[in-house]
């Protein structure tokens, strides 16, 4: 039951009765749209596959790189500058502070939060020597590194030798005493 308004006792509109060819019509327009959203997916699947990874002339960020530009962006990426560049003093120590002095003393283990160097000196005299130089070595340093990154240098003596006990040593031999105190 329908008024003059075309419209259902309930409110809702009724649908008309299509005849063949309106059926028809319909049944193209919802063919053409399944097939417009089939191509739609076929081309963002064949987009995904282009922009994926995939080989080709263009260069990307899949390509091989020169050691050191990754080297740098590695350091730069996880926050390592002052330890590379500490590192880098480690390694170029002698053109830093001279070959005299490097040549009796060694940068040994670089402490990052408290920005301490220590250095291993090959006799007490060497050792002495160093400490009253430390002040300029610090700044020596800090010009390199940037300023701030060496707070102090600690300064420390020779190793002893390793104490071996066998059938062939004499009690109480300790070597050289000025030298290794």
């Amino acid at each position: 039951m329908s008024d003059s308004t075309g419209e259902a006792p309930g409110g809702a509109t009724e649908e008309p009765e299509l005849s063949g060819v309106d059926l028809a019509r319909v049944a193209l327009r919802n063919a053409k749209e399944q097939a417009r959203l089939r191509g739609d997916g076929l081309r963002q699947k064949k987009e995904s596959r282009r922009t994926g990874l995939r080989s080709g002339a263009r260069a990307d960020g899949r390509d091989p790189q020169r050691l050191g530009a990754a080297i740098n962006r590695l350091v730069a990426e996880r926050g390592w500058e002052a330890p590379a560049a500490v590192g880098g003093v480690m390694g170029r120590w002698p053109q830093i502070v001279g070959r005299d002095l490097a040549a009796h003393c060694e940068p040994e283990h670089y402490d990052e939060d408290d920005r301490v160097l220590s250095v291993r000196c090959s006799s007490t005299a060497w050792a002495t020597q160093i400490r009253l130089l430390a002040p300029q070595l610090v700044r020596t340093l800090n010009q390199e590194l940037g300023q701030g990154t060496v707070r102090l240098i600690k300064v420390q003596g020779p190793v002893g030798p390793t104490r071996s006990y066998g059938r062939l040593r004499a009690p109480g031999s300790k070597g050289p005493g000025d030298t290794w105190g």
